[in-house]
């Protein structure tokens, strides 16, 4: 049993958790325990081993499948990828994500089940009162679970595996943005986007979707690089 430090930087534990992948405790393709057995295995929080998987499946490692667990992609981080994101400007990570969203979003609402709905309805309720009640990075954490379900609703894997590898290093920039403090104009505007978004889902209208989703984070790379 590897256990860290009480309170470790989520890098640090996605290293421990990394260092008993590589031992082959799982292989490729196996499923892994979920976060909270996990995190008493190493005696840490569970909000600190999803940080730490997350930062895992950015460097292709894990695999989230949306109501289905996570997996084991690879027994080794991609370097060339990770190493390519990680050195991106954010505005170029948020034109990937541009990339990405606005077509999966298209697919969603085209190709979602009742079940994706249910979960994108979930989360996004969950993302609401997390804004006013959540530590920054809980909220931003709940925010990006809410744009990869969007994403898992399109059921394209590739997809899903492009928006992961962007997230640690756009985890980052958000954290920043939230702390900075957005005005109320801006957080009104921020919570309209997703309700639309989901609108448009939920009523199979595939070019709102989009546009929408492409809108938004337009909007979302201004904030950031202003």
């Amino acid at each position: 049993m590897n256990l860290v430090h009480r309170h470790p930087r989520p890098e640090h534990v996605a290293e421990a958790l990394l260092a008993r992948i590589g031992t082959g405790e799982w292989r490729r393709g196996q499923r892994l325990p979920g976060e909270t057995t996990l995190a008493m295995q190493f005696g840490v929080s569970a909000p600190s081993m999803r940080k730490a998987m997350l930062e895992l499946a950015g460097s292709g490692v894990l695999e989230f499948r949306p109501g289905v667990g996570i997996f084991v992609r690879s027994l080794s981080p991609v370097d060339n990828w990770e190493t390519a994101v990680r050195r991106a400007k954010i505005a170029e990570v948020i034109e990937g994500r541009i990339a990405i969203e606005t077509e999966a979003a298209r697919l969603a609402a085209d190709r979602r089940t009742r079940s994706d709905l249910r979960a994108m309805e979930t989360l996004l309720e969950a993302r609401n009162r997390a804004s006013v009640e959540a530590s920054v990075e809980d909220y931003v954490d709940i925010d990006m679970e809410f744009h990869r379900s969007v994403i898992a609703s399109a059921h394209n894997p590739l997809l899903n595996e492009l928006f992961d590898s962007f997230l640690p290093r756009m985890r980052r920039a958000m954290i920043d943005l939230v702390r900075i403090g957005p005005s109320a104009e801006v957080q009104r505007t921020d919570h309209d986007d997703h309700t639309i978004v989901l609108t448009a889902i939920r009523h199979h209208r595939s070019d709102h979707a989009a546009t929408s989703s492409r809108n938004h984070l337009v909007t979302l790379r201004t904030s950031l690089i202003v």
